[in-house]
C-alpha cells in the first residue's frame, strides 16, 4: 500500500511568512531607533526612538507577533550584537541600569497588542493600550534603575521617568495617528491579529 503524504495547510503559510518578515522588520526598526540615541547628562537612560517602534509593533502586529519581534531584539543583544542604544550589546547592558526598560519592551508590546486587538478598533482604544503599555514599561524600568544604582525614589524618578514624559506623549500621539493610516493596509493583507468580539464576531 502506498502511504498518503501528509497534507500541508498552505493557507496559513503565506500569512506566517508575511508576519515573520514584518516582525523582523520591526526588530530592525527598534534597533535603528536605539542608534538614534541622545544621552542625558544626569541619567544613564538615554532618549531613544526604540520605544516608539515597540509601540507600533504592538499596535500593528498584535500581542504574539509584537512580543516575538521585540524578544528577538533582546535575544540579539544578549548574544553580543550591537543592537542596544548607542550600539551597545551584551549581558552587562541587559542587566545594567537600563535593563528594566529592555526587559519591559516585549511586555509593553504584548500589552499594547492585546488591549488594542480586543473587539473593534478605535483611536481611544489604541490610546488606552499605549498608556497601559508605557505604564508597564516604566514599572519595569524605574524600580530596576533604582535597585541597580541604589538610588532614592526621587532620584530614580528624576533619572528614569520625568524627563521622558513629554517625549512619551509625542510618541504616543504619533503612534495613534500612524496606526490609523497603516492599519487598513495591514488588515487588507491579513497581517493584523484581531481578537474575536463577544458573540463570535471578528
Amino acid at each position: 500500500m502506498r502511504r498518503k503524504k501528509p497534507q500541508v495547510n498552505r493557507d496559513h503559510q503565506p500569512v506566517s511568512l508575511r508576519m515573520t518578515v514584518l516582525a523582523s522588520l520591526f526588530t530592525a526598526l527598534v534597533i535603528v531607533g536605539g542608534y538614534l540615541s541622545f544621552p542625558l547628562p544626569f541619567s544613564p537612560v538615554p532618549i531613544v526612538l526604540s520605544d516608539f517602534f515597540v509601540m507600533l509593533a504592538g499596535l500593528l502586529l498584535g500581542p504574539s507577533w509584537g512580543l516575538a519581534s521585540i524578544a528577538l531584539f533582546i535575544f540579539l543583544g544578549a548574544l553580543g550584537l550591537p543592537v542596544f542604544a548607542g550600539g551597545q550589546a551584551g549581558l552587562a547592558v541587559l542587566f545594567g541600569p537600563t535593563g528594566g526598560f529592555l526587559f519591559g519592551f516585549p511586555v509593553c508590546a504584548a500589552i499594547i497588542g492585546w488591549i488594542s486587538g480586543k473587539g473593534k478598533s478605535s483611536p481611544g482604544k489604541d490610546l488606552a493600550a499605549l498608556l497601559a503599555g508605557n505604564l508597564v514599561l516604566y514599572l519595569f524600568g524605574v524600580p530596576w534603575l533604582k535597585a541597580v544604582l541604589n538610588l532614592t525614589w526621587k532620584t530614580a524618578l528624576t533619572a528614569g521617568l520625568l524627563p521622558f514624559l513629554p517625549g512619551a506623549a509625542i510618541k504616543i500621539t504619533a503612534a495613534v495617528v500612524i496606526t490609523r493610516v497603516l492599519r487598513p493596509w495591514f488588515r487588507q493583507s491579513d497581517f493584523t491579529f484581531r481578537q474575536p468580539e463577544v458573540g463570535g464576531e471578528k
